[in-house]
């Protein structure tokens, strides 16, 4: 490079098209940084107080030399500024706020100079190639690309793509998988990112996503659309779920993916280094999908808590084992492939469970109720399970239950009722000792249950609840009150009924109203 400042014309612009034409840049961009380097050298030579330009014709190669001074009426930087009278004298149509040109004589570059010329030059062509690059591979995401490994640093695979290097990191390496120095591999564009050290291109082996693209590849009908690969799990080098569905139904998509005697799902097996794959159908039915997803494992029964997201599922006793898989692996990318919890159960732990929540449930209605067992499992027996349900239930569907009339029926409501009043007056009196004050209490939607709640989690006040965010008090998973089902609407308007009293005594315009984001 530092050749190419002193090369005469010619030399100059087919050094230009060389060094474009090898790192694959603009032409343009190579000459816009042998100019600013000559800037520089010449700012070096003649003074870096001065404003001098450089230009190099891209056809001819002729290089020009120039020091700029704004003409003013006083000068105060006799560097970069010229008075008019001086100006003048060079140019009589000169005004205030014009530029006068000077010529400058082309500098002859020293070995210092032209160290420093070629440390710009290539920093230019640098910048331009990572954006180049970055150009060229943003849009790629999710693409699936071949490469070379070029080397391996702690851990971590690069991988020549061509135009540009790759990296594959540890965690998206499949395990056990040992990749050398000029091995080919073929890997999934996860991500591309502009970074302090130039674009950063960032490759998968281990991505479901890149399950997905080489079905793709081998499975006409997956490229074409007929069949969509909807939901995969991956335990990257040993097993993988995919749940397929076909948009045309005398297509069957297992047998699709499979292929004649495996050969389409063998060829991804192959590339996967062996990994197991479970192909499976899918259906918008979670239950049905889920006792696909656990195969080859039999299912009992299915029971799904969709404000939880979990499942429970009953096996066989000589299913469990299978259900669950090696080191939970089976249930694992189930729950997974289904995006829900998965809890598996024997047949025989869930009558076990069962049994004994029937008989708290029966103890529960004996001593609120005050009735005997036969009654009590009676309830249980036709699916009451709260007191609030036997409390507040139609009085003709009591006394529609076999053995039962109205005077009964009416009978059990009044003394459900007066059991929850009773449990009220003792979480009123739990809620009083714990601190809590009673302007929570008028808090519409609040009931003793769960200011007792907020008592045991130190919220007492009504600046505590009101300090609170709406996830922090009703979030199915960490709320304070998740345990009783409140909606995300419902956590709002208790959060801004806490705070009611912030704004009370303000002007009605709100001039005075703080910034509350969250309110």
């Amino acid at each position: 490079m530092a050749t190419a400042i002193s090369a005469n014309k010619a030399e100059l612009l087919a050094i230009a098209d060389a060094v474009a034409r090898e790192k694959s840049i603009d032409r343009m961009i190579v000459i816009e940084a042998m100019e600013e380097a000559i800037q520089r050298a010449a700012r070096a030579r003649y003074g870096a107080e001065n404003d001098i330009r450089a230009k190099i014709d891209p056809v001819s190669g002729e290089m020009r030399l120039w020091r700029v001074l704004e003409v003013v009426e006083a000068p105060e930087d006799h560097f970069k500024q010229i008075s008019l009278v001086d100006a003048q004298k060079r140019d009589k149509k000169s005004a205030i706020g014009d530029f006068v040109v000077d010529p400058l004589p082309p500098i002859e570059f020293g070995r210092i100079a032209a160290q420093a010329a070629k440390q710009v030059i290539v920093q230019k062509v640098r910048d331009a190639e990572r954006e180049r690059q970055y150009e060229e591979f943003k849009d790629r995401v999710n693409e699936v690309t071949t490469g070379v490994v070029k080397r391996v640093e702690f851990g971590h695979v690069v991988v020549d793509l061509g135009r540009a290097e790759g990296v594959i990191r540890r965690d998206q390496q499949i395990p056990r998988e040992i990749l050398r120095v000029n091995d080919r591999v073929r890997c999934l564009i996860k991500d591309v990112r502009r970074e302090n050290r130039g674009p950063q291109i960032f490759l998968s082996r281990a991505a479901g996503e890149y399950m997905k693209k080489l079905f793709a590849q081998e499975v006409p009908e997956i490229y074409d659309g007929i069949i969509e690969i909807k939901a995969v799990a991956r335990d990257p080098g040993s097993r993988a779920k995919i749940g397929v569905i076909s948009r045309d139904s005398s297509i069957d998509p297992v047998g699709a993916c499979v292929g004649m005697k495996g050969s389409r799902v063998q060829a991804v097996v192959q590339e996967l280094q062996g990994e197991k794959i479970d192909i499976i159908p899918w259906s918008p039915d979670i239950a049905t999908f889920v006792v696909n997803a656990l195969q080859p494992a039999e299912v009992a029964k299915v029971v799904i808590d969709e404000e939880e997201q979990r499942i429970e599922v009953v096996v066989p006793d000589d299913q469990l084992s299978l259900a669950i898989g090696r080191r939970g692996q089976n249930v694992r990318l189930a729950s997974q492939l289904t995006g829900h919890q998965i809890d598996i159960m024997t047949e025989a732990d869930e009558s076990e469970r069962r049994q004994k929540e029937f008989v708290e449930r029966s103890e529960m209605f004996m001593n609120e109720l005050d009735v005997d067992e036969t009654l009590a499992q009676l309830l249980v027996a036709e699916g009451f399970t709260e007191l609030e349900e036997v409390a507040y239930v139609e009085t003709e569907e009591l006394a529609a239950i076999e053995g039962f009339d109205e005077d009964l029926a009416g009978e059990l409501q009044n003394r459900a009722t007066e059991g929850l009043e009773r449990r009220e007056a003792a979480a009123r009196e739990e809620r009083r000792a714990l601190g809590v004050e009673d302007a929570l209490g008028e808090i519409e939607g609040l009931t003793e249950k769960m200011l007792v709640t907020l008592g045991k989690a130190g919220i007492k006040t009504l600046d505590d609840l009101g300090d609170l965010a709406t996830d922090e008090l009703v979030s199915k998973r960490e709320g304070v009150l998740k345990e009783y089902g409140l909606s995300e609407a419902d956590g709002n308007r208790i959060i801004m009924a806490a705070r009611a009293h912030w704004f009370e005594g303000e002007d009605a315009s709100g001039e005075d109203a703080p910034a509350d984001a969250e309110a």
